[in-house]
């Protein structure tokens, strides 16, 4: 047993996602049977900073798995190295790592377990290279992480977006309108793409396939001379037209991903009643509630494979690693060779030929 760890610290970042807590749950039992104390810092890096925390102890994870969101809050505006101070009346951003560093020492945690996407994990990659025995745990619904093949949260957004898909259809069918589904992703059309083909979309619109607005008038005139008079489309929030760019719906400053990208459901619903006006066309946009709700049993499955593989590897020195799954074998990669390295769907991979061949087509 490695006698370097007596105690270590939790943490969730970024945007929550089903299957937090189960990773939560499963780190904390695993290091607490192994006698290792357990706390969960509250708000991400922010309870780093304010030393603000709560022990984990097995009555405090008992019977979190089944539940959405995380038990220790998140943030995904609190970089320590920059974080956002007040002096002299003026914000100004400064490196307050040192801050957490010493909270660390203060309550004898020897090490982290840090739970989140791209931006949290480079922090955590910042904190290893400043001595600090972290290992990441990657979390997005996004699965655009690299050297990971799937993400935690990622099957739970495609349920509930195939969900939609399928109450949509009921009422495109009903009222012969055109359904649009705007869903997840940034810049990566996984959730589209699976959810797409799960959910019998005809077109399915993903970021990394620039799309031709008339190749999908083409598609739902030729449907309506099959006589299939209703169409639906799922359309990834990063989608973008040939001759444009992506929807951003708003710029949140204080933010460090600032741009949030949305709406280009509604545009595309306006364009395409233009081309086709005697077509009715409505926009869904999905939002949040593909973050929201209980995980499915698949993500709880792998939350807890993820929180026990990261107290494995602490328990053997791995330090600065991220835990990833590849195929169905837990393992791991440094954290310095996954930062800044997006995971996006291959145009001309075997799903996308896939969902060609049953008659998808992605505008192109």
């Amino acid at each position: 047993m490695n006698t370097e760890i007596k105690k270590i610290g939790i943490l969730t970042c970024g945007g929550d996602c089903p299957g937090l807590n189960a990773v939560i749950r499963a780190a904390s039992r695993t290091a607490l049977n192994l006698g290792i104390e357990t706390i969960g810092y509250k708000f991400g890096y922010r309870g780093l900073y304010k030393n603000d925390f709560e022990p984990l102890t097995k009555q405090r994870v008992s019977g979190i798995q089944h539940l959405g969101g995380t038990i220790l809050y998140s943030s995904n505006k609190d970089n320590l190295f920059e974080y956002e101070v007040i002096e002299d009346g003026v914000k100004v951003k400064r490196d307050v790592s040192e801050v957490a560093v010493e909270n660390m020492k203060k309550e004898g945690v020897d090490a982290l377990i840090i739970i989140g996407g791209d931006g949290s994990l480079t922090s955590a990659r910042d904190f290893a290279r400043k001595g600090v025995k972290v290992i990441g745990v990657p979390k997005t619904i996004d699965n655009d992480l690299a050297v990971t093949d799937v993400t935690f949260g990622f099957n739970s957004a495609i349920d509930v977006a195939r969900d939609a898909l399928d109450r949509l259809h009921t009422t495109a069918e009903s009222h012969h309108r055109i359904m649009i589904l705007e869903v997840m992703g940034r810049n990566a059309g996984w959730i589209a793409l699976h959810s797409g083909i799960a959910g019998s979309a005809d077109v399915i619109l993903i970021p990394e396939i620039p799309f031709d607005i008339h190749k999908i008038v083409e598609k739902i005139n030729e449907r309506h001379e099959r006589g299939k008079l209703f169409s639906i489309i799922a359309v990834a929030e990063g989608a973008i037209p040939i001759d444009g760019s992506v929807t951003i719906s708003k710029i949140v400053e204080d933010s460090p991903d600032p741009i949030r990208l949305g709406g280009v459901a509604n545009k595309l619903a306006y364009d395409l009643e233009k081309l086709i006006p005697e077509h009715e066309v409505r926009a869904t946009i999905l939002g949040h509630l593909q973050r929201g709700g209980s995980p499915s049993t698949f993500d709880r499955i792998l939350g807890t494979r993820y929180g026990v593989k990261a107290v494995e590897l602490l328990m053997d020195k791995r330090y600065g690693n991220m835990v990833t799954l590849k195929g169905d074998v837990m393992s791991y990669e440094h954290l310095e060779n996954i930062i800044g390295r997006n995971k996006l769907v291959d145009p001309n991979g075997e799903l996308v030929r896939t969902a060609r061949s049953i008659g998808i087509t992605f505008g192109d």
